[in-house]
């Protein structure tokens, strides 16, 4: 059975009183933890390993994915890395061009990278940036990563300017257009770029398509499926929820309190309370023959399967146990379904 399986980071380590109860590692160990996890779920076979972005939370939410995505590569062969979202607005897009090929040249086009708007504008103020204005930027990033990576001269703010060295992909690295609105669709269309969609829109892919077609482009669509929790396996369901639904919540409420009017997003949720939570879908605890069942239910072409070991500040034991079990039974339980 062919399923795609991602490991989710982004290494909040909550403060104490914050809601979840307090673990004894120090974010240093939840860094190490989360490389030794990479190496591991690389060897288990898992797809993609996804880092994230966001600036000047108290949890330390990732801010540096490229950072994190580099250590990962280098710890693993063949999983992908998705950086998903890069803030491209937020970034340099000479020094972005420079260090995604060099990620692109050291992983042999392993890294995958979203770039997305953002939707937080206390993050642009605190790097300078005009939120009004997010939408020019986002222009400009990607048509001068486009450029770059052509190794060839061209025109930058009025001065001549070349990069190198060239990416290792031909003819550029690994590169979505993410976000949930009709004009990200319209830019991803324009540039030739595939979009990436942070939750089941199907009426957004349609759009996206017809526009690529109008402009003569061969359209690519990743678009997750319908239902796709946040997975966290166990042996006992209602232990874990008992003893690690606060971690959940802490990070469904941190999300929630981001998210402007009408956003759209996998881990969307009003919930309030450990019990509205479970009861919603969002976030699951699981044993492994229930994952292998959910799985199995989904359609042959959707199939798909996201783990966070560490969500919400779990403890790094706690989040060992999920992955372990992830890779000792669950993976091979589903790649017996070929045979």
């Amino acid at each position: 059975m062919r399923v795609t399986t991602s490991v989710r980071f982004n290494l909040v380590h909550p403060e104490p009183g914050s809601g979840p109860p307090p673990v004894p590692e120090q974010p240093g160990d939840r860094y190490r933890a989360a490389l030794e996890m990479a190496a591991y779920a690389d060897e288990k076979g898992v797809t993609s390993l996804i880092v994230e972005e966001h600036h000047g939370s108290p949890d330390g939410w990732l801010p540096a994915p490229l950072a994190l995505a580099g250590a990962f590569l280098g710890r693993t062969r063949t999983a992908l890395v998705t950086a998903c979202a890069v803030l491209a607005p937020l970034y340099d897009p000479l020094r972005l061009a420079e260090e995604i090929a060099v990620l692109d040249l050291v992983s042999g086009g392993r890294l995958v990278t979203v770039a997305g708007l953002g939707y937080r504008p206390e993050e642009y103020a605190a790097f300078g940036r005009d939120f009004a204005s997010r939408g020019r930027l986002q222009d400009e990033t990607l048509e001068t990563l486009l450029a770059a990576w052509t190794g060839e001269p061209f025109t930058y703010r009025g001065q001549t300017v070349r990069v190198t060295p060239r990416p290792h992909t031909r003819p550029h690295p690994p590169l979505f257009v993410g976000g949930a609105a009709r004009p990200t669709a319209r830019r991803a269309a324009r540039l030739g770029l595939p979009l990436f969609l942070p939750a089941h829109l199907p009426e957004l892919a349609r759009y996206y398509e017809e526009r690529c077609a109008e402009a003569g482009r061969d359209p690519l669509c990743l678009m997750p499926p319908p239902e796709l929790p946040t997975v966290h396996l166990t042996r006992d369901v209602d232990r874990a929820w008992a003893e690690l639904g606060e971690h959940f919540l802490y990070e469904a409420r941190r999300y929630a309190s981001w998210q402007p009017p009408g956003a759209h997003s996998l881990m969307s949720t009003g919930a309030g309370t450990v019990e509205e939570l479970r009861a919603q879908g969002v976030y699951r605890c699981m044993t492994p023959e229930e994952c292998v069942a959910m799985v199995e239910r989904q359609s042959a072409e959707d199939r798909q399967l996201l783990l966070h070991p560490l969500c919400g500040g779990l403890p790094v034991d706690e989040g060992w146990r999920s992955l372990r079990l992830l890779g000792e039974e669950v993976l091979p339980r589903l790649a017996g379904e070929d045979g």
